[in-house]
């Protein structure tokens, strides 16, 4: 296989469609948000790529596809 081989392009009408990807969550301010490493904290700021989430003692840029930060 060679190094520039990347994602397979799938025919319109086979029977192996590629899996969909999940929704890129939405955040606003002052959503409270739980992270994987960092806890629980608050949405400060959003952007269009990425969320700063205040944890109380740290402030964490949090960029997308957000894959450890949910909404509580």
């Amino acid at each position: 296989m060679s190094a520039s081989a990347g994602r397979r392009r799938t025919l319109v009408h086979s029977p192996f469609q590629p899996q969909p990807t999940a929704p890129v969550p939405t955040f606003e301010v002052d959503d409270r948000v739980s992270h994987d490493r960092y806890g629980i904290g608050r949405v400060s700021v959003v952007t269009a790529s990425e969320v700063t989430v205040d944890f109380g003692v740290n402030r964490v840029r949090v960029r997308t596809p957000y894959t450890k930060l949910f909404k509580i």
